[in-house]
């Protein structure tokens, strides 16, 4: 039995490495041909964008599929119908993994999202977020001005609020700033949970750091939020709203998230 199991980790291992070398690959092969071949042959700005994310979504539904076919993780996803309700809806979820951007743009109609100025340099990413519009997170006033009017246009975009990937067994704190997204831009808030069961490709973990048993990732899509019920008539500014907001989104995304 031991030695099975010895086997089984061994064989997640390396499926993990082989599948990091594809991802890589993968961005490197949207971005240089067929995001190119895309901007060739479609000239409508719009049209371009959402084949360009629909692109994004099936390469992740290939890869997951693939990850669950080589047995180096599993997933469920509950409640993503509700997904197809959200136009102009900021999506907030808790982020303990690398694969949590991966699973939800895997099954959302359409997703934006806000990403590390950071990753601009990285030269396998970089070409899929200039190419997809995604939203990067300079800490500007800019950045609040361009969810605005993406939210206002209809536009779905996906936020970790904590900002970076939770370490296991640490606290994590929440930024303001999905609050007051959703409070300036007027829009509401769709909550998702997502628990991986043991933690795999987390803050300090790498690639390499394979759990003992295969990870099992659940994804819960949960209730709407309106952030305009957090706005009391004495705030003399947003910032107290934003700051009950926070408290509530804490409140689902941590706080009952450990009491399962």
């Amino acid at each position: 039995m031991k030695r099975a199991s010895l086997i089984n980790r061994l064989w997640r291992w390396l499926a993990t490495g082989i599948f990091f070398v594809f991802f890589g690959i993968g961005g490197l092969v949207l971005s240089i041909i067929w995001f190119t071949l895309l901007r060739l042959f479609i000239k409508d700005p719009q049209k371009l964008n959402l084949m360009t994310l629909n692109s994004i979504k099936k390469s992740f539904q290939l890869l997951l599929n693939s990850l669950r076919l080589a047995g180096v993780m599993n997933y469920r996803i509950v409640g993503a119908d509700l997904f197809k309700q959200d136009k102009g809806c900021l999506i907030v979820a808790n982020h303990p993994s690398l694969l949590d951007y991966v699973l939800l743009a895997s099954c959302m109609p359409r997703c934006d999202c806000i990403v590390k100025q950071a990753l601009l340099r990285n030269p396998f990413v970089s070409g899929v977020i200039k190419s997809a519009g995604y939203l990067i997170n300079s800490g500007s006033e800019d950045l609040l001005n361009a969810c605005e009017e993406r939210l206002q246009a209809g536009g779905t975009i996906l936020i970790f609020p904590e900002g970076t990937r939770t370490i296991p067994g640490e606290a994590p704190v929440l930024q303001r700033g999905a609050a007051n997204i959703a409070l300036r831009a007027g829009c509401e808030i769709r909550i998702v949970s997502i628990s991986c069961e043991p933690p795999m490709l987390t803050k300090r973990g790498r690639w390499y750091n394979v759990p003992p048993v295969k990870p099992q990732f659940v994804i819960t899509v949960k209730s709407k939020v309106i952030p305009q019920d957090f706005i009391q008539a004495r705030d003399a500014s947003l910032a107290l709203a934003a700051r009950r907001l926070t408290q509530h989104l804490h409140s689902e995304l941590v706080l009952k998230n450990n009491e399962k």
